[in-house]
């Protein structure tokens, strides 16, 4: 199977603030995400998720080690127009509507107008945002907002896709239709990197898991492996056994 992302021994620290300590953030971490995978990335605050996220997205660049994505670095111009990236939390201009999001978006990735009314159409009707599309996204309640995001991060049919807390906000019918777009979206081949709070959907979603604590790596493999690794019957029993001999 292609490596689609590939951490190979990456170490990142942050520089110390006023009246901090420095803080390592990532310790000779290596994973990878294989072409049509989908790959749930969790652990506790501060384990180390949103630094791998940021890596992948050349917010930040690692103090070691080598990343790459579709065998090129993350820097490579070019790269994210085949990515799909969902942020934890929305950040949209208060006046601004969704289909202004879109077409900014769409004309950032160099496509077409037609492309971009027809793939805005199709996904603010299958978010069920079609009849709000002309709001400001002020006006959107956090549910909404997350679901805007979700169509702005899909618009350019991203070949992967890294989803930052995708529940975040949503109720449970809400959660339950994202669940089975993300579903949708695994059965058509596309490789996702799903970071999750919620074990429960990390579990009925992906592949295999990564366990990050404190910056290292603890676990990579399948949800049933760490269960029976750590003799629990239950991947989310698995996980807490696992975590709680990380923390001693």
């Amino acid at each position: 199977m292609n490596s689609v992302i590939f951490f190979e021994n990456v170490y990142k620290t942050y520089a110390k603030q006023l009246g901090e300590l420095s803080k390592i953030a990532l310790s000779d971490v290596s994973f990878s995400l294989g072409s049509g995978e989908t790959l749930g990335l969790i652990g506790a605050n501060g384990a180390g998720k949103s630094t791998c996220i940021k890596l992948l997205m050349d917010f930040i660049r690692p103090d070691k080690g080598a990343i790459t994505i579709f065998g090129n670095s993350p820097r490579m111009h070019g790269i994210r127009k085949r990515i799909g990236y969902l942020p934890e939390t929305a950040n949209f201009p208060s006046n601004l509507t969704v289909l202004d999001m879109l077409r900014f978006t769409g004309n950032a990735g160099n496509m077409t107008r037609s492309d971009i009314h027809a793939a805005s159409e199709k996904w603010l009707r299958r978010l069920d945002l079609w009849d709000d599309r002309k709001r400001p996204l002020r006006n959107y309640s956090k549910g909404m907002q997350q679901r805007a995001n979700f169509a702005i991060a899909l618009l350019n049919d991203p070949e992967l896709l890294i989803l930052d807390e995708p529940m975040s906000g949503l109720d449970p019918i809400g959660r339950a239709d994202i669940l089975a777009l993300i579903a949708d979206l695994k059965r058509q081949g596309r490789s996702i990197l799903f970071c999750s709070h919620i074990l429960e959907d990390v579990d009925r979603l992906v592949d295999r898991v990564l366990v990050l604590h404190q910056g290292q790596k603890l676990f990579e493999g399948q949800p049933h492996s760490l269960a029976e690794q750590q003799d629990c019957s239950a991947f989310v029993d698995g996980y807490l056994r696992l975590v709680e001999q990380g923390q001693k």
